[in-house]
């Protein structure tokens, strides 16, 4: 699988309403997406060189977009750290492991993405007052 793949993968994530609620699944899936995407820039810096920042930013992307609560954001930077130092562990030099580690995190990557892009967002929502005519209440446009 492609990077690139997993990159239009990531940009479809749906981007979340402000005052939202994730559910204990969501959670998990983000902090295991960031895992992967923190696995994948220990593998492409192997075989790119460490001034490779590809999957860096798309985590940072990935946080920006989703502006999770602090504890959220926390445990999505520390499962980045700990799939980066694992895979740098594991894969220190570039050859047909890294490669093939490479293509099983983008496969890993891209489930974890379509999940989250299927996911449903809890949104909170104002009811009109009692009584009120012609009013309707709809979440804010994202």
């Amino acid at each position: 699988m492609r990077p690139a793949l997993l990159l239009l993968i990531l940009s479809a994530l749906p981007l979340p309403a402000f005052a939202q609620e994730r559910s204990i699944e969501m959670r998990e899936s983000l902090v295991s997406l960031a895992r992967v995407l923190g696995e994948s820039h220990a593998l492409r810096q192997a075989c790119e060189g460490g001034e490779d920042q590809f999957w860096r930013s798309r985590m940072n992307r990935l946080v920006e977009t989703e502006q999770a609560e602090p504890v959220l954001e926390r445990e999505m930077k520390d499962s980045f750290n700990a799939g980066f130092a694992d895979a740098r562990r594991l894969y220190p030099a570039c050859g047909d492991g890294t490669r093939r580690a490479q293509g099983a995190a983008a496969v890993r990557g891209r489930e974890l993405a379509f999940g989250l892009s299927q996911a449903k967002y809890r949104v909170m929502t104002v009811l009109p007052p009692e009584g009120a005519q012609d009013v309707t209440a709809e979440p804010a446009p994202r």
